[in-house]
């Protein structure tokens, strides 16, 4: 049976009942310095599950402060004992993991089973995985050849200081937990700023990390609006880094207004990933991946396999499997046990999607099957039917921009090197798959595609100790991996005199 209209499950009614005191300096919850507040709803049923506090300026000020305070005794402690708080950090979200799950399915959307295995499981997996980093990261002596007399010299590596973490609405649990515990695990503090539109999950995760033994100040929280509060963290001369995670769009600006104090940034930023299917691949596992790589989280995912290239000789037999199975899924509110596919995030992200699919249609392009929102039961939420367009041109806007919502554009190839070109013609790089029996061609097309990473055979694995990020528009910097951890360090040389 479809869930319409839940009812808030008792785990999360204490939280929302004080979620609007939501900006969070040093170990006290409090409302925002202006009064304002900002709605939070349900997206599959439009119903108000909160107000949070809306943000600005002069609640960043005191964040930052709060970090600043925190950096000095925080960049202090042992890296075994650092390293404790964000092991002790990954077991308390174990704990709670039923309460955060929830809230992110409320909020978000997505359905249970994903808010569950995905989100809460693999942040868990992320703090405990940096919780062990930080006895292990250390510097260099090195092989030096002064033209006077004799030197001993090595590196150190140390924080930067109070960074600003920047996280979307599709993945503001994880993501909010790939910025935040490296960070923390290289002595630095954090300032988060989660998105308007999906603040509770990290709210919440901030209440459990204090709770779990984290010195207050070392992780703070400003809910608000991006123009606001996000503008000011950019803004804020006591911020050594940013890393954000949203519209390639908003990372430019993010460059710009970064220029004058020379901040440090990591960007991840849009996509529009290519997943290539060649005629010896294993069709019915492709066909499972291709689904999992665009209907995940609605399609709303910044890798998702939006273009799948399907050779000439399997296309149709592609096709139809796809559609079928795309046909077949359940949607409904994120909660219901039946759910497979919950709504988008809000009415303008649902316009703009409905957008897309009205303009691949005018394109000539093949409507498959989907492009419309269900009625009945799920006509008050931002629901949209699974979406397929075949006859789809390189050119077309389906094809070419990214549309962050379950709609895949299939494109026939003839050849490797046809695939691999057409892939590469996107500004976006952030990810793409590949379909194939043949080793070689496997490992030859995944070292020729312009992407920061390749899934062979699989899509959308991640795991917190491979880096993730994009080429091209797609961003820079690495989140996740030992790459993320260095990203939130400085190097320091030091000169010793032998003599």
């Amino acid at each position: 049976m479809t869930m319409v209209s839940a009812e808030i499950p008792m785990v999360v009614r204490p939280f929302l009942e004080n979620a609007s005191a939501s900006i969070v300096i040093g170990a006290d919850r409090t409302t925002a310095a202006g009064g304002d507040q900002i709605p939070t709803t349900d997206p599959a049923t439009g119903a108000l599950l909160a107000s949070i506090a809306a943000g600005g300026k002069a609640d960043v000020d005191r964040a930052v402060e709060a970090a600043h305070k925190a950096f000095a005794s925080w960049r202090r402690l042992s890296p075994a004992a650092r390293g404790r708080v964000l092991l002790d950090v990954a077991d308390a979200i174990d704990e709670y993991a039923e309460e955060l799950a929830t809230l992110e399915t409320l909020d978000n959307g997505k359905p249970l089973t994903e808010s569950t295995y995905l989100d809460v499981s693999l942040s868990a997996q992320i703090w405990r995985y940096f919780g062990g980093w930080t006895t292990k990261l250390g510097g260099q002596t090195l092989p030096v050849s002064p033209a006077v007399g004799d030197a001993l010299v090595y590196t150190q590596r140390e924080p930067l200081g109070v960074i600003g973490a920047i996280v979307p609405w599709n993945f503001p649990l994880m993501i909010a937990s790939w910025k935040v515990a490296p960070a923390l695990a290289a002595g630095n503090t954090a300032v988060l700023k989660p998105s308007e539109f999906t603040s509770l999950s990290a709210l919440r995760l901030t209440e459990v990390a204090l709770e779990a033994g984290l010195p207050p100040g070392v992780l703070n929280v400003v809910t608000g609006l991006g123009p606001e509060a996000g503008q000011a963290l950019i803004d804020h001369p006591g911020v050594a880094k940013i890393s954000f995670t949203g519209s390639t769009e908003t990372g430019r600006r993010i460059v710009t207004a970064s220029a004058g104090s020379l901040k440090k940034l990591t960007l991840e930023l849009g996509g529009k990933s290519a997943n290539i299917v060649f005629p010896d691949a294993d069709v019915e596992a492709a066909v499972q991946g291709a689904l999992n790589a665009i209907f995940l989280n609605q399609g709303q995912v910044c890798c998702a396999g939006s273009r799948l290239f399907v050779h000439r000789d399997i296309h149709d037999e592609v096709v139809a499997a796809v559609a079928a199975e795309a046909q077949g899924i359940q949607l409904g509110h994120g909660l219901d046990d039946d759910t497979q596919m919950g709504p988008l995030i809000s009415a303008r992200q649902l316009d703009r999607v409905e957008g897309f699919v009205g303009a691949g249609v005018r394109d000539g392009a093949t409507l498959v099957c989907g492009g419309e929102r269900p009625g009945g039961a799920l006509a008050g939420g931002h629901f949209l039917k699974p979406t397929i367009f075949t006859d789809v041109r390189d050119e077309m806007s389906i094809a070419a921009d990214e549309i962050f919502g379950p709609v895949l554009s299939v494109l026939k190839f003839d050849d490797e090197d046809e695939a691999v070109r057409r892939a590469n013609s996107s500004v976006y790089g952030l990810a793409a798959g590949v379909w194939t029996n043949d080793l070689k061609r496997a490992h030859r097309v995944a070292r020729e595609l312009e992407a920061g990473t390749v899934w062979l055979n699989m899509y959308n694995m991640i795991d917190p100790a491979a880096p993730f990020g994009g080429y091209k528009s797609s961003g820079y910097g690495r989140d996740l991996g030992e790459e993320s951890l260095l990203g939130y360090t400085q190097t320091k040389s030091v000169w010793v005199g032998m003599d």
